[in-house]
């Protein structure tokens, strides 16, 4: 290996644990509409487990408001009792047609939790990059290389390090923001 494949690696695992910090973010809800709010709801459909978005189209017409538009009608009781099972802490309203969720407003005690949540997801998310750092480091140990190139190898996998810990604090900082608005 030479050291571009080394960082070249690093970067490749880091951008993946930026991801899924991303992805966790995206499960904190901010007291908007989100569709992704409904990812993990599944419902049962002729036997087998399906995702809830496989079933309906999902859009939203407000900003605080869910709008589920089963393809089959006769799903509407069973969506619905697969959101109360899922304790999204939303209430399902059918109207015959559709399903509504309006999301509530959140209180500021709530925001103040979710905002605690969001920091755990951003230490899990520091953890992961320096659990990346210190797998590639031995990965550099193992190939014997000169101490020279070692060094600077390491030397400049902690500046990788610290610009994924700079994007963690930048998308942790954004998310904060976004929860405390009103």
């Amino acid at each position: 290996m030479d050291n571009n494949d080394y960082l070249n690696l690093a970067k490749e695992k880091m951008d993946k644990a930026i991801a899924s910090l991303e992805d966790r973010f995206t499960s904190v809800r901010a007291g908007r509409a989100n569709p992704s709010m409904l990812d993990d709801v599944y419902l049962d459909y002729y036997g087998t487990k399906t995702p809830l978005k496989q079933l309906a189209t999902i859009f939203i017409p407000e900003a605080r408001q869910i709008s589920i538009k089963p393809f089959d009608r006769t799903l509407l009781g069973n969506i619905e009792k697969a959101i109360f099972e899922a304790n999204l802490g939303v209430t399902p309203n059918n109207n015959g047609e559709s399903i509504f969720i309006t999301i509530p407003p959140l209180t500021e005690e709530r925001r103040r939790e979710l905002v605690k949540q969001v920091k755990e997801y951003s230490e899990e998310g520091r953890i992961s990059i320096r659990n990346i750092r210190k797998d590639i480091i031995d990965i550099i140990k193992k190939d014997d290389l000169p101490e020279d190139q070692e060094r600077n190898l390491v030397e400049l996998l902690q500046d990788i390090v610290n610009d994924y810990n700079k994007k963690i604090e930048n998308l942790t900082k954004e998310k904060e923001k976004d929860l405390m608005e009103f």
